[in-house]
C-alpha cells in the first residue's frame, strides 16, 4: 500500500474534495489545514509577512497502481492549480 499525500490550494478544497469523493477506488482519505513555509511558494505581501501560506493537505491510502492513476488524472484535471503530491510506501496501516 502506497500514502499519496496532496497539498492544495484552499481555492479549490471543494473542487478536489469533490473530485476525490468522485473516485471509485478511493474509499475515503483525510484532510486537514496546513501552513507552507519557505521560499519555494509564491506568497502574497501578508503571507511574507506572516512567513507562511495555508494549504490544506489530503492523505489518501492507495495501492500502488490506483494511486500512479490518481497522480495522472490529477495532472490532468488540474494542470496549473498549484497542487504539489509526494507518494511514499506504508510499511503498515490499520485500525484497532
Amino acid at each position: 500500500m502506497m500514502l499519496l499525500t496532496i497539498i492544495a490550494p484552499p481555492a479549490i478544497e471543494e473542487e478536489l474534495i469533490d473530485w476525490l469523493l468522485m473516485q471509485e477506488d478511493i474509499e475515503g482519505f483525510t484532510s486537514q489545514v496546513a501552513n507552507g513555509h519557505g521560499a519555494g511558494h509564491a506568497m502574497t505581501i501578508a503571507e511574507q509577512v506572516t512567513g507562511r501560506r495555508r494549504q490544506i493537505t489530503f492523505a489518501i491510502e492507495l495501492k500502488k497502481e490506483r494511486a500512479e492513476k490518481i497522480i495522472a488524472q490529477l495532472k490532468l484535471n488540474f494542470s496549473g492549480g498549484g497542487l504539489h503530491y509526494w507518494l511514499m510506501p506504508l510499511s503498515q496501516s490499520g485500525s484497532v
